[in-house]
Formats: C-alpha cells, sequence, structure tokens
C-alpha cells in the first residue's frame, strides 16, 4: 500500500487531509508537529502545510529528503504565503503547490499524480540498468514523465496566480481572460504550439511580480505618488526573477519582463523598441488592453468591443506592434466572446465550490 506523510499543525485540517487520503486507498501517517515529523521514512509522498512553528514546510522537505530522497513533495500554502512559491520551488523540490483553501478534485489527483511519479521514477531507474534489453519500455516511460512535467507545470501556474489573486481579486480572472486572448492571437498569426503555450504562460502569470510589491501600494485605493509608481514600476523586474530560475518557464519570464514595454521604446522598465519586445509581450499588449477596455472597473462599465477595435487601430504603431494589430482586428467579436464566457463559467464554478467555506472548517464538497 502506498503509504503518505501528511504534515499540518491544524488538527482539524489534518484530519480531514487523512480522511480523504484514507478514503483513496493510502496508509496515512500524520503529524502535528514538523520535528517529529522529519524523523520519518518509507513513504512515497509527503504532503506538509508551508507555515508551522520551528520548522516551516521548506525547512522540513529539506530535512526529509536527505533520508528519503525519492519522496515526492507536496506543499499546501495558505493565500499570505504564496510570496515563497518560489523558494518552495527552488530550495524544497516541490513537485505541486496546493493553495488553502484546497479542491477536492486538485488534491486527490495531485496524490495520485505524485504516486505515479514516484513510481515512474523508480521504474525509470531500474530501466535505466537494463537500457539495452528493454529500451521501447524506458521510452514510453520517459514520455509519461514529460507529461507528468508539463502538468506539473501547471498546477504551479494556477498555484501562483491564485496567490496574486488573494491580494489583488480580480488578478486570478483578469489573467486567464488575457492568457486565453493572447493564445488566440497567436494563432491568428501561426505560432507553433510551443510558443502558443511559451504566450499562454506568460500572460497568465504577468502581473506575478506585483507579489514583491508592499499592500500599501498595490491596494492604495486612490491615485499612487510619483514615489510609489517607482516601486509599482519594479513589478515586471520582480516577477522575471521569481520565474527566471524555474528552467521550464523561462521563455515565459521574458513576456512577464516585457509586458510594459511599448512598441514605439516608451514603456518599462528597460524602454525597448519594436522587434526587440519579444513577441509574447507584444501579443499580450493587445490582450491586456482589449480586457481593460471590456471589463468592469469601479469607476466605469465595461465598454463594447468596437471601442477596444478602434483604440488598437488608433496605436497602432506607437503602443502596438502593426502585424500584431492587423491580427487582432481580423478575429471575429465572437471569439473574443466566447473566451471571455469560458472563463466566466470558470470563475462562477469555483465561487460556487467556496460559497460555504469558512476558516477551520472543510467546506462540505472537500469532507464528502
Amino acid at each position: 500500500m502506498d503509504r503518505i506523510l501528511v504534515v499540518d499543525d491544524d488538527p482539524l485540517i489534518l484530519a480531514a487531509l487523512s480522511r480523504i487520503l484514507q478514503s483513496e486507498g493510502y496508509e496515512v501517517v500524520t503529524h502535528t508537529d514538523p520535528a517529529q515529523a522529519a524523523k520519518e521514512q518509507g513513504f512515497q509522498v509527503v504532503l506538509t502545510d508551508f507555515m508551522m512553528p520551528l520548522l516551516n514546510g521548506v525547512e522540513l522537505l529539506r530535512t526529509l529528503r536527505e533520508k528519503n530522497p525519492r519522496a515526492v513533495r507536496l506543499m499546501l500554502t495558505a493565500a499570505a504565503d504564496f510570496r515563497t512559491a518560489s523558494e518552495a520551488v527552488n530550495r524544497g523540490e516541490v513537485f505541486r503547490l496546493l493553495g488553502k483553501p484546497w479542491s477536492l478534485s486538485e488534491l486527490t489527483s495531485a496524490v495520485r499524480q505524485a504516486i505515479e511519479h514516484y513510481r515512474l521514477v523508480e521504474s525509470n531507474e531500474r530501466l535505466t540498468r537494463e537500457v539495452a534489453e528493454k529500451n521501447a519500455e524506458l521510452t514510453a516511460i520517459n514520455r509519461d514523465l514529460e507529461r507528468m512535467v508539463v502538468e506539473r507545470t501547471n498546477g504551479l501556474l494556477d498555484g501562483l496566480i491564485s496567490a496574486l489573486d488573494y491580494r489583488d481579486t480580480e488578478t486570478q480572472w483578469h489573467s486567464r481572460r488575457v492568457s486565453l486572448y493572447s493564445r488566440r492571437i497567436g494563432e491568428e498569426i501561426g505560432l507553433t504550439p510551443t510558443q502558443l503555450e511559451v504566450v499562454e504562460q506568460g500572460a497568465l502569470l504577468h502581473d506575478i511580480g506585483k507579489i514583491g510589491v508592499s499592500d500599501t501600494i498595490l491596494l492604495k485605493p486612490g491615485p499612487l505618488s510619483p514615489e510609489e509608481w517607482v516601486e509599482m514600476r519594479k513589478h515586471p523586474e520582480y516577477g522575471y526573477k521569481i520565474l527566471a530560475k524555474m528552467p521550464y518557464l523561462h521563455d515565459a519570464s521574458l513576456i512577464v519582463l516585457h509586458h510594459q514595454e511599448r512598441w514605439d521604446g516608451k514603456g518599462y522598465p528597460q524602454g525597448l523598441k519594436a522587434r526587440d519586445i519579444v513577441i509574447g509581450a507584444r501579443i499580450f499588449a493587445i490582450a491586456d488592453t482589449v480586457d481593460a477596455i471590456t471589463s468592469d472597473r469601479p469607476y466605469r462599465k465595461g465598454r463594447p468591443l468596437s471601442v477596444a477595435r478602434d483604440e488598437i487601430r488608433r496605436c497602432s504603431g506607437t503602443q502596438f506592434d502593426p502585424e500584431v494589430a492587423e491580427a487582432f482586428l481580423r478575429i471575429q467579436d465572437a471569439e473574443w466572446q466566447r473566451i471571455r464566457k469560458k472563463v466566466e463559467d470558470m470563475e462562477n464554478a469555483e465561487n460556487a465550490l467556496w460559497a460555504g467555506f469558512t476558516p477551520g472548517k472543510v467546506p462540505n464538497r472537500v469532507a464528502s
């Protein structure tokens, strides 16, 4: 039976996690004391909270890795702790980040993927010694591992965007809209599937650097002072520094770094011009403008797509890449409406899931 170590200093959450995982058929070992948990051996997966007394989740995972190098590491973290996501991934070698509150499907899927990853790595090591006889089997396993890296990346992206959304509540759905808008524009200009993935990732994470901006600036209700704007304009660089350390997000990190640059060179942080700006950032600039114009704001209602079209046509060659603007203008309004409806459905489904959630209590759909 697969054995899972679960660590959380909240007994209610620990009990809920244990009940869920036992119902999935796993042997579960639980600890509220991370120092005691650090002594455990002989498990395939460890699922730990981040913020705990004396020993945080990253420190615990580093300790456990010495005696359990093959164990797959999962981390739960509350909204306020997501600023440590980069540290967790790079120092703790975390396979997947899960936010609190979690969804039942996300939790069980992540654990299943972790168990599968453990088995695949174990098989990979064995088959490497037998490569002469079992080369075909080894190839199939490596293909599965590559698929799981993609799934891991997608899970990390979701976690990072959810983290920022807890600080800036419109960010998540804005980011998801512009990522899909950007992908559609990329399709129109003929990007390859790999390039489309990079564009979607970079657009999704464009504002992740705001995690490094202080709440007094990020959440300020009125206009920012010149000094505050200096700090706010550092967020592309903050985002780049977070993502560039993850090899599979390096190309996307350049989109994050360039997303406030302009075709005419009047943007920031580097004042890049024309094709010195990566194509993903040039695409994002148009997708972001579309969403800004057509979405509701506290001071005005969202305006029709025709207004966005006029603005992009007017700013083609100054703010926007003319070729990308032309590609956008070729796409019918129905396409943008379909994408917006898709994201609205996602938002409504998530709101329904957590409608009854209160701190310290597991939602009904999670507890069942």
